[in-house]
């Protein structure tokens, strides 16, 4: 399989354009090229669950983001709890693919101090809670709102999906572009590490 090929199963988002009005129509072309693929039927790569340890971990920026039901949550609200942050849309094949086993380490970890915060880019919650519906599960993890795509361009996320675990100190420790099996027996060592 060559490289192109590769990119357009991950369909990675596009970097959000400063002009109005181009991200979205950026952003249907990539559902359509999603659609299009989906329907030819084309081999499924199996997922994979590393994630890239960051050499020089760096503070997590803060932000404010709400959930399904207008409520905010701000990153600081989960001081001394390893955060896993996922950037995923709609949209997006492999974050349908990974989000079961997002809610399955979520699950693992409940009583731990462990959270998961899926941050959907771009969309809203009318778009966002019946295609949520359509999932195997309904995920128990805070689903947050980032409309705009300003906390994914603070955290440096070029392509969906994207994961950043942050450890209890508040740093950047791992990160990993395109889906993921969370629910591997390596992740949930490397949480257990964390913890």
């Amino acid at each position: 399989m060559n490289d192109t090929m590769a990119e357009w199963r991950r369909c990675a988002a596009p970097r959000r354009s400063r002009r109005r009005g181009i991200f979205p129509a950026l952003s249907a072309l990539a559902m359509l090229l999603c659609s299009a693929l989906a329907a030819a039927q084309m081999p499924v790569p199996e997922l994979g669950h590393t994630l890239t340890r960051l050499a020089d971990p760096a503070t997590a920026p803060d932000f404010t983001l709400p959930d399904m039901d207008g409520k905010p949550h701000a990153l600081h609200d989960y001081r001394d709890k390893v955060i896993m942050l996922n950037f995923w849309a709609t949209w997006c094949p492999p974050c349908r693919r990974e989000m079961p086993s997002m809610e399955a380490i979520h699950q693992a970890f409940k009583d731990k101090p462990f959270v998961v915060l899926a941050v959907n880019e771009w969309e809203n919650p009318d778009l966002v809670f019946p295609w949520i519906g359509q999932l195997t599960l309904f995920p128990d993890f805070p689903i947050l709102f980032d409309a705009d795509g300003a906390v994914a361009e603070q955290y440096g996320v070029k392509g969906l999906p994207t994961t950043v675990i942050i450890d209890r100190q508040g740093r950047v420790v791992y990160r990993a572009v395109g889906g993921r099996d969370f629910d591997h027996p390596d992740v949930r060592r490397l949480i257990l590490d964390l913890l």
